[in-house]
């Protein structure tokens, strides 16, 4: 699922939560005016400024959040007050229409006015005033400690059933795991610069237990895990999709293996995403949906089959999908920390299981799958889009993006794209068209943290943004639009120096030598361990989006797939480009239909094609058309 290019943003954090500390200073002014924030909030409920430290950062990272989320949270306390109107206008609500009239009665998603009573303040000054937003979740926070302990301890342990409580789910698996990954905070320690600038630090405590006895006192339910294939510490349910979106099969014991991990966006909300998976007319469906509001994680269909979710039939034959409740065009309001460290688990646990490797070339958004033919490649979807952080998922992941520090090697070796996410801070157009919700009435140019870096025809801020032959199929540059992938490179990408001039960074792309501003190596690293492909015998290679057998390799009886190679892309002649891992055989699949092929029938090829990282998509290249440097 996800959004189709037409182009578009991201969303910027209010101005009075951006740019105040609460008493009218300038956040930039004082790098601890946050950081205050936390302990003067801490001394005034008697809450231990290391517990409010660990929520805010499990619930925002420390950055502000507007209310755009599933569960309408704002400030970096994500106190929630969803409304019907944001339901039924298609925004941050997680229920459907015909649940508005529980939105009254669910405390879970009022957080922010239970909040602001108890500190008898205006729910707008929590909405929108930085300070206000921390002081009233330290009371809330207080009053769930004095209910279940009578008072307040000074003891961070002994607030464990407090945090649960204060994740707003009422399952058990999702409450604990909300719970464990604070204390986990708290255990490690925390050190980050805000997307607003604020320079904040909490301490380690290596000796840290949380208290989980008062867990009872909670009455959380137990979901069901049936059905399900989920790390134990998810809250996992299953919910099948329509058989009409999905493909049986068995891998992989059938002999296709699963060698990627796509990550997607809904551009719906929870619920809606599901059912459209149980609706038969809409042709779709992704292996997970992930809940944007506490983590918790529908499987829609099982691993071992093949789920319709990426727009190309050959690499879902080898991926499993996992959508993401969001919208792309909101940015990183949408896409919590919870969300983050819940599909780490969860990637983790399938690269393990499946043998997948851990970088970005097996660990993909929706926006780097490749066109399965010439008339599919400009239509591609490109979500999770450029908001979703790729350098804190893969350093969840274990994978930094950034790992051996930054710099630029000589012509001819790899770099891995890396630009620190809350400094690279990029315009772009963000159009109604690209926002489902509806909370963007006209286009706008929006300036917001982003995992991308444009890419231009020459080192220069003024030279034009390079064009794609299938999206700019007139020869027109690329555009600022937040659906135009065309001229942008993604943290984790890797790609061959093909030049150098001042600030400035060359790299082969998409067939062209293309530029991207890179002060002193601020926006790479060295790639170690990659193979550097040129072609074969001084000519161009052809490049493909999908990898089926020759003809004469089909049983009989079975019609061929093909897939032609591209008529608008190659690989050029003196020009290189990564593939970090072993080649692929070639193969296709025809599963059981009742009659005419009573069981399933997988076709490996004896050719074998590398992976590249060609543009900001991938591509497939013959390995007998390419050597390896």
């Amino acid at each position: 699922m996800g959004a189709t290019l037409v182009v578009a943003g991201a969303v910027s954090a209010p101005a009075a939560l951006a740019s105040q500390n609460g008493d009218g200073a300038a956040a930039g002014a004082g790098a601890s005016g946050e950081q205050q924030d936390f302990a003067d909030a801490a001394h005034e409920s008697k809450v231990p400024e290391s517990v409010l430290m660990a929520v805010a950062y499990q619930e925002s990272r420390w950055d502000v959040h507007q209310g755009h989320n599933t569960s309408g949270g704002y400030g970096p306390m994500s106190l929630t007050d969803v409304t019907p109107s944001m339901v039924a206008d298609g925004g941050a609500g997680a229920v459907g229409r015909s649940d508005l009239a529980s939105l009254a009665a669910d405390p879970s998603l009022h957080t922010l006015t239970a909040a602001a009573k108890l500190l008898s303040v205006p729910a707008q000054d929590v909405r929108t005033d930085r300070r206000s937003n921390i002081r009233a979740a330290a009371a809330l926070l207080a009053s769930y400690e004095k209910q279940l302990k009578g008072g307040t301890p000074a003891d961070p342990a002994q607030w464990y059933a407090a945090v649960a409580r204060y994740s707003g789910s009422s399952d058990q698996s999702a409450a604990s795991g909300f719970a464990d990954r604070v204390f986990a905070t708290m255990k490690a320690g925390a050190r980050r610069t805000t997307a607003q600038g604020q320079q904040l630090r909490l301490a380690p405590q290596p000796s840290l237990r949380g208290d989980t006895g008062g867990l009872s006192a909670l009455h959380l339910k137990r979901t069901s895990s049936a059905g399900t294939d989920c790390p134990v510490r998810l809250d996992c349910r299953s919910a099948p999709a329509a058989t009409t979106n999905y493909q049986v099969a068995n891998r992989p014991a059938d002999g296709m293996t699963i060698d990627y991990i796509v990550i997607h966006d809904t551009e719906t909300s929870y619920q809606t995403a599901i059912d459209g998976f149980q609706n038969p007319a809409t042709g779709d469906a992704a292996n997970y949906v992930m809940r944007s509001s506490d983590g918790a994680v529908t499987q829609s269909v099982a691993d071992k089959d093949i789920a319709f979710q990426a727009g190309n039939y050959w690499l879902n034959m080898h991926s499993v999908g996992i959508e993401h409740e969001g919208y792309a065009a909101h940015g990183a309001t949408w896409y919590t920390q919870v969300q983050y460290e819940n599909t780490a688990e969860l990637v983790k646990y399938l690269a393990a299981k499946y043998h997948v490797k851990l970088d970005r070339e097996h660990i993909i958004g929706h926006d780097n799958v490749p066109g399965p033919v010439d008339s599919l490649v400009s239509g591609m979807h490109w979500d999770p889009g450029p908001y979703w952080d790729w350098n804190q998922f893969m350093d969840l992941l274990g994978a930094p993006t950034d790992q051996g520090g930054h710099g630029v090697g000589p012509v001819g070796t790899a770099v891995t794209i890396a630009p620190d996410f809350a400094s690279d801070q990029q315009t772009v157009e963000v159009c109604p068209a690209d926002d489902p919700t509806g909370a963007t009435t006209a286009c706008t140019d929006r300036t917001a943290p982003s995992s991308t870096l444009y890419v231009r025809t020459a080192p220069s801020a003024t030279a034009p943004l390079v064009s794609d032959p299938y999206v700019h199929a007139d020869g027109s540059p690329g555009t600022d639009e937040i659906n135009d992938w065309s001229a942008t490179v993604s943290a984790g990408q890797q790609f061959v120096v093909a030049g150098r001039q001042g600030e400035w960074t060359a790299v082969w792309y998409g067939g062209q030598k293309v530029w991207f501003d890179n002060p002193g190596g601020v926006n790479t690293v060295r790639a170690r361990g990659v193979r550097i492909l040129t072609t074969s015998g001084g000519t161009a290679a052809p490049l493909y989006g999908e990898a089926y057998p020759d003809a004469s390799e089909y049983p009989a009886g079975l019609a061929p797939d093909t897939a032609p190679a591209f008529g608008r892309y190659a690989f050029p002649a003196g020009q290189a480009y990564v593939a970090t891992a072993q080649p692929a055989h070639r193969d296709d699949f025809y599963p059981a239909n009742g009659t005419t092929r009573p069981t399933e029938t997988y076709i490996p090829g004896a050719g074998t094609v590398y992976t590249i990282q060609y543009d900001h998509r991938l591509a497939l290249v013959d390995s007998s058309a390419v050597t390896v440097g």
